[in-house]
């Protein structure tokens, strides 16, 4: 089979991975750290002749891709923009879960400073301040300060932040827990359920700095029993493939939710209606046979033939470039990738880099003798072991064979 992905990250880089090990690849537009695994091509996935297109990233989802594709005949996992809606907007989500009785936070959504201030009245510290629409995973403040929500409100309303996609937000009640990921393939009518993975979203150890696209991830996730991921398919997943049926949307591609363990159980923080990034590193990797065959079926409105999963743990940790997640540096020379590659239980995903600067695009040496940062989060370095402490040691081990100028990473995940 011949599978086109969409995309440039580390997620698409893993699924391509995973996915050439039985299937013809090629990535669209791809990255130069990936030309070493499969095909990469800058041409339209519908010209590349796909029995299966694969839509890695939120922003051409919920801008109509897969609607596009399918208009054209072609097979896509991917939803239709109006089933993007999920990610794309947090009024359309928290909406329908109300709608459809799904356990998630006390809301309102606020459109001027005004309302947003009694919204904090209402629902106290901590305050969770959410732009409506797509911000790259870096749209949400929670803080105890209510001068940092003032403010943080104010700039997204103004368009400062986040531009048109803050100017509505949604305010939330806080919410206390433990996060855990759950991931559904969905062919419109039923799902399949894929390994879960704990994501790290704060940029430093100790879950400290920021909100970031993702640090770091773990898959099994240890705290976590099978009677929890049920749960959530049950009263999260079936509900909203159900009410989304009523609305007159077939949802077929990766449901993402993101849940939150709180003391009276678990709650729906968000959905992503994609595969994570980096959960997609941690998890695909575990997947070792089937995936190509379970996602055509999905995209066709199939039964979803089972995936083989191993037993063994996975743990990912992202290389930032320095001034992530505000002002990442570009243009600095990487070095160790190969070396990385070759360690035992170790695979890496390359996401924001380029060819260095005054560096042929074809070249005689290997692709990653010629790399440089390209964006936030650089590469995602995965470790498997037949324990979660021995696949935290390989992994950080490949961390330490690569190295780039001001590399930021985080010390702790997994622990």
């Amino acid at each position: 089979m011949r599978i086109v992905i969409v995309g440039q990250g580390g997620r698409e880089h893993a699924f391509a991975q995973n996915l050439s090990r039985e299937h013809e690849v090629i990535v669209t537009p791809g990255n130069p750290g990936m030309e070493v695994d499969v095909a990469v091509s800058d041409q339209d996935p519908a010209a590349l002749a796909p029995d299966l297109v694969v839509i890695g990233p939120e922003a051409p989802l919920v801008d109509g891709l897969a609607d596009r594709l399918n208009h054209r005949g072609i097979t896509v996992l991917g939803p239709s923009a109006a089933g993007a809606q999920l990610e794309g907007s947090k009024a359309f989500l928290k909406q329908l879960c109300a709608e459809a009785g799904i356990p998630t936070a006390s809301f309102g959504v606020a459109t001027s400073i005004e309302a947003g201030l009694e919204l904090f009245d209402r629902f106290g510290p901590p305050y969770v301040i959410k732009t409506d629409g797509l911000a790259a995973g870096k749209g949400v403040l929670v803080t105890q300060d209510r001068t940092e929500a003032e403010e943080d409100l104010a700039a997204k309303l103004s368009g400062l932040s986040f531009g048109a996609a803050g100017t509505r937000v949604v305010i939330e009640e806080g919410m206390v827990g433990p996060e855990l990921s759950v991931f559904a393939l969905c062919n419109g009518g039923d799902f399949l359920l894929l390994p879960p993975a704990r994501d790290y979203k704060r940029l430093l150890d100790g879950d400290r700095g920021p909100n970031t696209g993702g640090m770091g991830s773990i898959s099994p996730v240890p705290d976590v029993t099978a009677g929890v991921v049920d749960l959530v398919a049950s009263s999260m997943i079936a509900p909203t493939l159900a009410r989304l049926r009523e609305l007159g949307i077939e949802y077929r591609g990766i449901l993402y939710a993101g849940v939150m363990l709180t003391p009276s159980g678990p709650k729906l923080v968000e959905y992503n209606v994609r595969f994570g990034d980096p959960e997609a590193e941690v998890v695909l990797p575990r997947i070792t046979s089937g995936l190509g065959e379970a996602l055509l079926a999905a995209a066709r409105g199939e039964t979803i033939p089972s995936v083989e999963v191993s037993n063994q743990s996975a743990i990912t940790i992202i290389l930032a470039a320095p001034g992530y997640p505000d002002s990442p540096e570009r243009g600095l020379e990487i070095t160790g990738i190969e070396e990385a590659r070759a360690s035992e239980g170790v695979s890496v995903f390359t996401a924001g880099v380029a060819k260095r600067s005054g560096e042929s695009a074809v070249s005689m040496r290997s692709p990653y003798e010629d790399l440089a940062t390209d964006g936030g989060r650089v590469i995602a370095v995965t470790g498997m072991g037949d324990t979660p402490i021995d696949a935290r040691r390989r992994a950080y081990r490949g961390v330490e064979l690569i190295h780039f100028d001001g590399l930021q990473y985080r010390r702790d995940i997994g622990f």
